[in-house]
């Protein structure tokens, strides 16, 4: 279903390099080859990842459970988003 990450078309221009996609419940993050993160599907669960965009730099990992995303930087710290209900603030 397009409303939980099922169409990535908004997104499909900048999704090359891709080296990881997560998943969660409603939505999918991508890693892409220069650290960036792109994400799409539901913003209740993710999908839009854009109030921590510019802390999403240098990502290494992406996991993400029922309706959050967590990213690991390079240095070590945490970056979180999507439902604050499952860890997303």
């Amino acid at each position: 279903s397009p409303a939980y990450g099922g169409d990535s078309s908004e997104v499909q221009d900048e999704l090359r390099n891709v080296q990881q996609v997560s998943g969660n419940s409603g939505a999918f993050a991508a890693i892409l080859a220069d650290g960036s993160v792109v994400t799409w599907g539901s913003p209740a669960y993710g999908g839009d990842s854009s109030e921590v965009q510019d802390e999403l730099r240098n990502v290494q990992q992406v996991s993400g459970n029922s309706g959050a995303f967590a990213a690991i930087l390079a240095d070590g710290s945490v970056v979180t988003w999507g439902s604050p209900a499952y860890g997303g603030d």
